[in-house]
């Protein structure tokens, strides 16, 4: 049986004989040119994004104003337990997200500041600042001198981070793969574990943490087994063991942890 088939391909018309069940070279040449054929991801909108007037990373003081600079004690639980303060987005895409607690030193600030003013396009990128300037005092004795004589002089400020702070936060009219690499340059240099993360990266970090807890099929958890007082052990329990049910040890996390 012959048969003739007529069809438009490119614009022209190709008319092709057909063999009975025998595929006509019309068919095969359709296939070469549906498998060339890409689907390219849809242009993200950016009209509703503002630019601020001052797009780079503002300069922070490494001393703070004060009219008489006082000692303070250590004060570890300023870099323990998850962070209350800027651990949600406010006008950004993008963020360095801190994985536990740590001092940031006025080098590491303006380290920081150096790297994305320089690495970013002013005119589609703005960076913003959710730390504060260094306001914490560590003091330190000189080389040489005896125990005792008290608290030495302060030597620098630092700024404590607790875990899920974030530290810097990017946006504009900017894709997560064109600014990925520099933030990951950034966070390889802070003296403490963090993490380049998105909006939707951070929700779901939170999602998941909600979801293992639901969905947890040990009946002993640590909550549980210490607020029923279990072989009496909330008399090594810290309130800080209390309140946080075991997932944090100091300034270190542990997201695994129910």
């Amino acid at each position: 049986m012959i048969s003739l088939v007529k069809a438009a391909v490119g614009g022209l018309t190709v008319i092709c004989r057909t063999h009975g069940h025998q595929q006509a070279p019309l068919h095969s040449y359709l296939k070469i040119c549906a498998a060339g054929l890409k689907t390219f991801p849809v242009t993200p909108d950016y009209s509703n994004v503002v630019l601020p007037e001052k797009p780079k990373l503002k300069f922070l003081n490494k001393v703070p104003n004060l009219k008489q600079a006082k000692k303070e004690r250590k004060k570890l639980r300023d870099i323990q337990g998850p962070a209350m303060a800027s651990n949600t987005f406010t006008c950004g895409q993008y963020a360095i997200v801190a994985m536990g607690g740590g001092y940031l030193h006025w080098g590491h600030i303006e380290m920081m500041r150096l790297t994305i003013n320089r690495k970013i396009d002013p005119h589609t990128t703005f960076a913003r600042w959710r730390i504060s300037a260094p306001y914490k005092p560590i003091t330190r004795k000189g080389l040489g001198q005896r125990m005792g004589g008290g608290k030495g002089a302060i030597d620098h400020y630092v700024t404590p981070v607790r875990s899920g702070r974030l530290i810097v936060e990017l946006g504009g009219k900017v894709e997560l793969g064109e600014i990925e690499h520099v933030l990951i340059q950034v966070a390889k240099k802070l003296p403490f574990p963090a993490k380049v993360m998105s909006r939707e990266s951070l929700e779901e970090m939170h999602r998941k943490q909600k979801e293992m807890e639901e969905n947890n099929q040990n009946p002993w958890t640590f909550k549980q087994i210490a607020q029923g007082n279990m072989m009496g052990i909330r008399k090594v329990l810290s309130p800080f063991d209390l309140r946080n049910h075991g997932r944090f040890t100091g300034k270190f996390h542990f997201p695994g942890r129910v």
